[in-house]
């Protein structure tokens, strides 16, 4: 067997994966992040890691989650705001 072409556009499942596409794949799926979106999903990605952190904390401490994920309340988005500013992130 050979290669047809080198370096091309392939599909993989239902997906168009390009040259210089990013897959990134965990215990729960892989995604392929085309590579002129990568600073965004980045970005976004943070954000939601923070964001989940933060619930993660407020319902071991004994939080309800009804408001708090989403955060759908004044109360909790001014409570995540306060934790980003006390841890930083």
């Amino acid at each position: 067997r050979q290669a047809i072409e080198l370096n091309g556009p392939i599909g993989c499942g239902d997906v168009a994966v390009f040259p210089g596409d990013i897959i990134v794949g965990d215990q729960e799926g892989v995604v392929v992040i085309p590579l002129h979106m990568v600073d965004n999903v980045a970005h976004e990605a943070t954000e939601m890691t923070a964001f989940e952190d933060f619930v993660t904390e407020q319902v071991h401490a004994g939080e309800a989650v009804i408001g708090l994920y989403p955060a759908t309340s004044e109360k909790s988005q001014a409570d995540f705001a306060e934790w980003r500013n006390r841890t930083g992130r």
